[in-house]
C-alpha cells in the first residue's frame, strides 16, 4: 500500500499547488457584491484540478482510501465555484483521513510521505483566512 499512498499524496499536492496558483492569482479581498458567486478559476486552473482527481481515480486504491474521492469532488465543486476556503476544507479532510489510517495502523506513512502530508497541510492552513474564529483547528487532525 506505500506506493498509493505516494501517489494519493501526489494527487493531493497536485490539488494544493493548483489550489495555491489559483489564489495567488486571485484578489486579496473580492467584495462579494462586485462578485457574488466568487471569483472563478480559468479553464486551465479547472483542467488541472480536474485531472489530478481523475488521476485519483485510475488508482488501485485500497477501500479504507475510498472516501477520499468525494473529499476531492467536493473540493472540486468548491474550487469550479471560484470557493477557496470550500476547496481547502475537504483537503485538510482528506489529510485528515490519511492521519487516522495511520494511527489505527490501516496504513503506514514513510517519512518522506509524512513530509509531504504535513507540507500540504501547511499550504492548504496559509491559504485560510486567519482571523476566523470557526476555522479554530480545522485541519489540525482528528481526536
Amino acid at each position: 500500500m506505500a506506493g498509493e499512498v505516494g501517489e494519493v499524496l501526489e494527487v493531493i499536492a497536485a490539488l494544493v499547488s493548483a489550489l495555491k496558483a489559483y489564489r495567488a492569482k486571485a484578489p486579496e479581498v473580492v467584495s462579494l457584491s462586485v462578485v457574488p458567486g466568487g471569483l472563478k478559476p480559468g479553464p486551465e486552473a479547472l483542467e488541472s484540478y480536474e485531472q489530478a482527481i481523475a488521476r485519483f481515480r485510475t488508482l488501485r486504491t485500497p477501500a479504507p482510501m475510498r472516501p477520499l474521492n468525494d473529499l476531492f469532488i467536493e473540493s472540486l465543486e468548491a474550487f469550479e465555484a471560484g470557493k477557496v476556503l470550500g476547496a481547502a476544507h475537504p483537503l485538510l479532510r482528506a489529510l485528515d483521513h490519511l492521519e487516522a489510517l495511520q494511527r489505527e495502523k490501516t496504513l503506514a506513512l514513510t517519512p518522506p510521505d509524512t513530509k509531504r502530508l504535513e507540507e500540504s497541510r501547511s499550504t492548504l492552513q496559509r491559504l485560510l483566512p486567519g482571523n476566523q474564529p470557526e476555522l479554530e483547528g480545522a485541519g489540525r487532525g482528528m481526536g
